[in-house]
């Protein structure tokens, strides 16, 4: 019999309204505290929506999409944002970078494409499921280095849900099995993000400060900062796939009653897509070619998608996980009110004084966590931009290396305890195999392991060659 964890009760309405209390109450204590000199108002009134909104979500005393629209209504009613200033992330260049990303893996699911991958697959790392994850965590890391990590977690994970639906283990049975593969299939894949400056925003962004704040004198071309990261990439794909096996490892042994036959020749309907795909990405690599938005591409593979009839629109729209991703929005509407209220500096300038003076690994560990932190609530880029320009002072006056702590930036800033943190987490939960609460369980120590993996391989694997 399939190994389940637990499976979530419908809630009372007792328990609804309890839960609820306690996130108004904290809200409402966190508004009213005396407010210090560096804090706004607004950052004030902030800090406290945010403490229920983060409640709420953790609790799931409410549908989390519509806790998601309350965040936005919240912003308006407390007079922290504008209501253009509110609402207006939610179809931000991001989000509808994720909106798109997501109905690829509705696309792929459709034509069959999903299906031919999984079948290829299991036909190279076979049906054992440490074997399989092993082989899948690295791939997924790997891969994310050089593809945007929602690709690749949209491509996995919509490959391997029909698997679990022929074996009957449906969303919302808690059944350990696709738990365990939903959760370390966007982990391994935002755990290797930081390792070339194809991987992500947040790597050349972290580049950029780094120039302006040593006015150009400090630099690192596109080779020299694979030989810094890609290396560690290997340790934090490895690493992830340990945790996940201790927390959440399944019982099955092998992926058992999974005899997917030989898709055979490609369909056109296949063909297609895979072209408009390739195509996709070949534009992606020439975005400092064409200057387009990553979301410009993906817009036109839609368009690619559905113009000759290979899928219809209204099918990707049925099929479309809609309260995921309205979840995404909140979550950047979140980061861009902590920017412009102040209460991201705020917490910058009242956490990160308290490293001064202790031991170095503490203090690399220490400003790790807090690009971590915040980048649970916001976007990594958003989170390297707020971090660094507080971080690099204090490395200075703490005889740092200014280099060291812009590259350590990209890399915390990957690893997030929020399933709102990137867009990998989102894509996953949208398949309705595990909660926000079985994430947390998993994502916090998987975090703070993967900052000592990175903290330590930075103090032992940089020095060796040359980078300090």
């Amino acid at each position: 019999m399939a190994d389940t964890a637990n499976v979530r009760e419908p809630a009372t309405l007792r328990s609804i309204c309890i839960k609820v209390a306690i996130a108004l109450i904290l809200g409402i204590v966190i508004m009213l505290l005396p407010r210090p000199e560096n804090l706004t108002p607004e950052g004030q009134r902030l800090l406290g929506l945010l403490a229920v909104v983060v409640f709420l979500w953790i609790s799931e005393a409410i549908p989390i999409g519509a806790t998601a629209l309350l965040s936005g209504a919240g912003l308006i009613f407390l007079k922290i944002q504008p209501a253009q200033s509110a609402w207006s992330p939610f179809a931000s260049p991001a989000v509808m970078f994720v909106l798109m990303i997501i109905m690829f893996g509705v696309v792929l699911n459709e034509v069959g494409l999903a299906n031919r991958i999984m079948y290829n697959l299991l036909k190279f790392a076979g049906t054992r499921v440490k074997r399989l994850s092993l082989i899948l965590a690295i791939g997924c890391t790997m891969t994310s280095t050089v593809f945007h990590d929602a690709t690749i977690t949209v491509i996995m994970v919509f490959a391997f849900v029909p698997v679990f639906m022929s074996m009957g283990m449906q969303p919302g049975q808690g059944h350990r099995l696709p738990l365990f593969f939903m959760l370390l299939i966007p982990l391994a894949s935002s755990a290797g993000g930081f390792g070339t400056l194809l991987g992500g925003g947040r790597n050349p962004l972290a580049l950029e400060i780094l120039s302006k704040f040593s006015e150009g004198a400090l630099s690192i071309g596109f080779v020299r900062y694979i030989i810094i990261q890609f290396p560690i990439c290997i340790l934090t794909a490895v690493a992830t796939w340990a945790i996940l096996w201790v927390l959440i490892r399944p019982r099955e042994k092998e992926l058992e009653g999974v005899e997917l036959a030989d898709p055979g020749p490609m369909k056109t309907a296949e063909t297609g897509v895979l072209v408009v795909f390739v195509t996709t990405f070949i534009l992606w690599f020439m975005g400092d070619l064409t200057k387009w938005h990553y979301s410009v591409p993906a817009a036109f593979a839609i368009l690619g998608f559905c113009g000759p009839g290979w899928i219809s629109f209204r099918t990707i729209c049925d099929k479309f996980p809609w309260e995921s991703w309205i979840v995404f929005g909140a979550g950047v509407s979140l980061g861009v009110a902590m920017l412009d209220s102040g209460a991201g500096r705020f917490l910058a300038e009242v956490c990160l004084p308290l490293l001064d003076g202790q031991p170095m690994v503490v203090v690399y560990y220490g400003m790790g966590f807090f690009g971590s932190f915040l980048s649970s609530m916001m976007s990594n880029s958003a989170a390297v931009a707020l971090m660094l320009p507080i971080t690099l002072p204090m490395a200075e006056l703490m005889e740092m290396s200014p280099r060291s702590v812009a590259m350590m930036a990209p890399m915390t800033t990957s690893f997030i305890m929020l399933v709102i943190g990137c867009p990998p987490t989102i894509i996953a939960y949208s398949t309705g195999y595990f909660s926000q609460k079985d994430f947390i369980k998993v994502a916090v120590p998987w975090c703070l392991i993967l900052l000592v993996v990175c903290v330590l391989s930075m103090l032992l694997y940089w020095p060796l060659i040359g980078f300090i």
